[in-house]
Formats: C-alpha cells, structure tokens, sequence
C-alpha cells in the first residue's frame, strides 16, 4: 500500500479549536494540516462522508480576522492511541483565499513539518 501523499503536512504545535459553523459547537482540535485536508482530535466519532461548514480560531490574527471559515468532509475516522478520543481526517472542499492565507500564517509560526 503506497501512503505517500500529495501534499505536505504541517503539525500543531498549539491546540487550535475547530467548530461547526452550523451549530457553534466545538468539534475538536486540530492536529495537522495541509492545503487539501486537516486532521482533528475529538471527543466523538464522526461518520465517513458527512460534509461540514467549519471554522477555526487563529492564535493571531490574518487578514484582520481571528477565525477562517471552510467547508470539508469527513474522510476517515479512527480511534486514537487515547482510547476516549478519535481521531479524523477531513478533505477540504474548494478551500477560499482565507484558508490558503491562514495556512501560510500558521506554518510560518505554529507548525512544523514532518517529512
């Protein structure tokens, strides 16, 4: 099985909360990123292929905003090596300009990579 990806993922080096935009509710934590997907940690599982509007708080501001919104679905969720958490992967859908910013913001200051 070939599990080279794509693109390069970043990881987290702070905890960066990431919510539905629908609900409000807190989904999780992200864990990594990259400009076609993010992973997450959370409290719940999640079910394959459930589409979300999401947001995310930035630990400074980009573009004068503290958030970025995008839309993503769900493409694998797995049960962490902490058995009370999950953890899952979302695709990024049609990522806007906000995220690519967000993204360039976030590498240069709170991730690193792990290739």
């Amino acid at each position: 099985m070939n599990d080279r990806r794509a693109y390069d993922r970043r990881h987290s080096i702070i905890y960066l909360q990431v919510f539905d935009r629908d609900s409000g509710s807190a989904l999780g934590n992200l864990v990594d990123i990259s400009e076609k997907g993010v992973m997450l940690v959370s409290k719940a599982p999640m079910e394959n292929d459930q589409q979300y509007a999401l947001r995310m708080h930035l630990p400074e501001p980009v573009n004068g905003n503290y958030t970025v919104d995008f839309e993503a679905v769900v493409r694998w969720c797995r049960q962490d090596i902490n058995p009370d958490l999950y953890d899952i992967g979302f695709e990024l859908i049609n990522p806007p300009k906000s995220f690519e910013d967000a993204l360039e913001s976030l590498v240069k200051g709170y991730m690193f990579t792990g290739n």
